[in-house]
């Protein structure tokens, strides 16, 4: 059964919601218990997820940023659909259109297929394992591919970096790579930029979660590059802590600075 198309449709469902919304100009936002802001776009997105995935008749539990009574499912062990309705919330409520819709199957701590949708930009990416990385606009389905490890190691460094959240460790990275090109983007376009070969590097040194990554990361993978922590092993899925260590995008393990 190929998933990808089901997938897509229902990322553009949710897509759709969050339109309407958006369109509708300033939108109202509360604070969650960690203080990150959510909006009615942010349930709208969650609710179609959910609802479309649950349609699927697959059976595996969908793992939800906006539900946290969804979070039991979020095993090592277990197959489950990984969430992030609106990833880059405050991009969303700045209008900058640096917003994503992100959905990962994970099996077994794995990513295995990923759709990350930004519905303000008109693209989409998606991958799934063995079958390669694409972005698809207007203009149609595209095979993407990280940038070459040569040209990265004779260039400057293209980094992308949060826009909301470049703090002083990340700061302190960059300055230390020497030349430097960077560039301050939202949500987990900063890995489907590196996927699509945009960017080299995109370090963090900040908190994230796992739905926050996990689409992207199999993205990235599948377009040749790495996704990995400090210690240099992936990241995996479904850990007794929702929270991802720090870590690292690049296009390459050869392309990461080595102290």
């Amino acid at each position: 059964m190929d998933l990808i198309p089901q997938v897509i449709q229902i990322a553009q469902t949710a897509e759709a919601r969050i339109m309407a919304i958006y369109g509708c100009g300033q939108t109202p936002a509360h604070t969650k218990p960690d203080q990150s802001p959510l909006t009615e776009a942010d349930l709208a997105s969650h609710e179609c997820l959910a609802a479309g995935l649950a349609g699927l008749g697959l059976g595996y539990p969908v793992v939800s940023e906006e539900d946290a009574a969804s979070l039991q499912h979020r095993r090592p062990d277990n197959r489950f659909w990984l969430l992030d309705p609106l990833d880059g919330t405050k991009e969303f409520l700045r209008r900058n259109g640096e917003f994503t819709v992100n959905i990962a199957l994970i099996d077994e701590g794995q990513p295995i297929l990923g759709v990350v949708a930004a519905p303000a930009l008109g693209c989409l990416y998606w991958a799934a394992q063995g079958r390669g990385a694409y972005r698809v606009s207007a203009d149609g389905a595209k095979k993407i591919h990280v940038t070459s490890t040569q040209r990265a190691s004779t260039s400057a460094v293209r980094v992308v970096a949060s826009r909301s959240h470049l703090d002083a460790a990340t700061q302190d990275f960059i300055d230390r790579l020497g030349c430097v090109s960077l560039v301050q983007v939202g949500s987990s376009l900063k890995f489907c930029m590196v996927a699509e070969g945009q960017a080299d590097i995109y370090p963090r040194f900040g908190p994230t979660c796992e739905w926050d990554t996990a689409a992207a990361q199999v993205i990235v993978e599948e377009a040749g590059g790495v996704v990995v922590g400090l210690d240099g092993l992936p990241l995996r899925y479904g850990k007794p802590e929702v929270m991802n260590p720090f870590f690292m995008v690049a296009c390459a393990l050869e392309a990461l600075p080595h102290d």
